[in-house]
């Protein structure tokens, strides 16, 4: 493993923290982080978060561990070669179309779909993904839309959550700042 990109952040709004790095393995890359935080209903949560993909960024697999409030979280995420997504071995429907993983605990996975989408200035893309929701137990649809607006700076957009904001990036591809939600401590 090659570390290529370190960035440690501060949740905005409730207390909490993540710390993550990029890391290529041949031609595979890999964010492995964890996340410490006070989750939006009250509960107490560390989460460790490793995701694989292939070169062209996409996800091949992902494992959470940790815990949320009293609950021990355990869960393997694998996205098969033909599209499947997989939940702790049970294949999840209607996913077959998402080729990126969203954890919607951490900001790391966004690094994910601005590599894979390397979209040019003035670019837009929708990019539907996997989204893990904690809440739920479960893998779900997001969707998701990037307009590259500079070098360091796309409009992005979460329909479901009615969320909007300019996300800010590092050259790295990890966002530092997530507007509302999230920001790289200096």
């Amino acid at each position: 493993m090659q570390t290529l990109a370190t960035i440690l952040w501060r949740r905005l709004g409730q207390p909490g923290h993540d710390v993550c790095r990029l890391e290529r393995a041949g031609d595979n890359w890999q964010i492995d982080g964890g996340a410490a935080f006070r989750h939006e209903d009250g509960r107490v949560a560390q989460l460790h978060y490793r995701v694989r993909c292939d070169r062209a960024w996409h996800t091949q697999w992902c494992t959470v561990r940790g815990w949320l409030g009293g609950e021990a979280i355990d869960l393997s995420i694998v996205h098969g070669a033909h599209g499947v997504w997989k939940l702790n071995d049970v294949p999840v429907a209607e996913l077959g179309h998402c080729v990126d993983l969203d954890l919607g605990f951490t900001p790391a996975t966004n690094l994910l779909q601005l590599r894979r989408l390397h979209l040019a200035a003035g670019e837009s893309a929708d990019a539907p993904v996997a989204w893990l929701d904690l809440d739920g137990g479960g893998l779900t649809e997001l969707q998701q839309r990037y307009e590259r607006r500079s070098d360091s700076d796309y409009w992005y957009a979460a329909p479901r959550f009615d969320y909007e904001g300019m996300l800010e990036v590092t050259p790295d591809g990890f966002i530092r700042r997530y507007p509302t939600m999230w920001e790289a401590e200096a």
